[in-house]
């Protein structure tokens, strides 16, 4: 039952959170850490941290993390399954049948990523409240900030984690004394055993399985989320034209959900004869890598906690963070969906529906969709 649970509560996330990973950090944090009490601020901060230095999906990864935690593998599974499925649906319709540009629907995308804006605004700050308590975390995020907005690059994200966790080890003090725990080794066991199956399925000369290969080569040297695997599937794909690249960026960015579940268009895309199977080969393939680096190394991260330096570098960690969300609230959150001062007022009510008034994220997505339905039809 605890399965069906962590299933059902992801799937809701994965129908309803618009805006990319920065975005569903939020949703997360708002939904298991505020409402459902899953765990704690600090330990949310810890998974954040970890999913920073491993390539593949952050978010996805952090979801994967959350479910793991709550009902062990399968819980990990159900939470990606449900978190993805979704998205994973309607990419794989749209691959098939080319959606029709509809009044309607453009209005409620539209409300969706301006409820994304509304949901980041609210992680920042209860973020920024968390993890920037002195001047010191205060800076880190505010360079961090600076930083990603000028640096824009595949590896920029991670050279300013990695900045920051030096940095944090060598300037921030802990507050708090952690009980030590054994250090927890990595089964190399099962290192070895998914290496020798990944190798054989690269040795084994299928079309399918030069698709699993080509997405989960993506999957694995990506780092930065969805808009960063773009390109490097572009390099590895080259039976997929520009045309039906761009086609399948821009829907993912529309939907919610995961970005990389642009895999999903992308598969049936590069080998229709298999259909719906190539899809799922193709997410697989990309997802795989980074939820199985998360599994490998969780254990060992979360016996890491006690140890001094490793709480400074957390606190390094999650300081950059909120300031790379910070930077990722405006662009390309807020510049791709903030278009008009009627637009900017709808986030301002969004704020007071979900921080004020404290409602609860379905109803604030319902009211917030009807509200820019109204204004859309007064402004057509």
């Amino acid at each position: 039952m605890q399965v069906l649970s962590v299933f059902f509560q992801f799937f809701l996330l994965g129908l309803t959170s618009f805006g990319g990973p920065a975005a569903h950090i939020g949703y997360f944090r708002r939904h298991f850490v505020e409402n459902k009490k899953w765990l704690s601020e600090q330990e949310y901060g810890q998974l954040i941290a970890l999913s920073q230095f491993l390539p593949g999906p952050g978010s996805s990864q952090v979801g994967f993390a959350l479910g793991l935690r709550q009902a062990g593998i399968l819980g990990g599974l159900a939470a990606f399954i449900g978190f993805t499925l979704p998205s994973f649906l309607i990419m794989f319709g749209l691959a098939i049948t080319p959606p029709s540009d509809h009044f309607v629907v453009n209005a409620l995308i539209h409300a969706a990523k301006l409820f994304a804006v509304v949901v980041v605004i609210d992680a920042v700050v209860a973020m920024s409240r968390q993890f920037c308590t002195d001047i010191k975390t205060q800076l880190f995020a505010f360079v961090s900030a600076i930083t990603s907005l000028i640096a824009v690059g595949a590896l920029s994200q991670l050279s300013i984690i990695v900045v920051a966790a030096v940095l944090g080890i060598i300037v921030l003090q802990t507050s708090s004394r952690a009980e030590k725990k054994a250090f927890v080794k990595p089964n190399m066991l099962v290192f070895c055993l998914v290496i020798l199956i990944v190798l054989g399925i690269i040795f084994y000369t299928h079309p399918l399985s030069e698709l699993f290969v080509q997405f989960a080569a993506a999957g694995s040297l990506v780092f930065g989320g969805g808009h960063v695997v773009l390109p490097l599937l572009q390099q590895l794909l080259s039976s997929i034209s520009n045309e039906q690249f761009l086609t399948g960026y821009a829907a993912a960015q529309a939907i919610p959900g995961p970005m990389f579940a642009l895999a999903s268009y992308l598969g049936v895309t590069a080998q229709p004869s298999y259909g719906i199977i190539a899809s799922i080969v193709a997410t697989l393939g990309v997802f795989l890598p980074g939820l199985f680096l998360m599994y490998w190394l969780l254990p060992s991260w979360q016996s890491l906690q006690s140890i001094s330096w490793c709480q400074k570098a957390v606190a390094g960690i999650n300081a950059a963070v909120v300031g790379i969300l910070g930077a990722a609230l405006y662009d390309p959150i807020y510049t791709s969906a903030v278009n008009s001062t009627q637009d900017m007022a709808l986030v301002l009510v969004g704020l007071v529906l979900l921080r004020q008034l404290k409602l609860p994220i379905i109803k604030v997505i319902i009211l917030f969709g009807a509200l820019n339905l109204v204004v859309s039809y007064m402004a057509f």
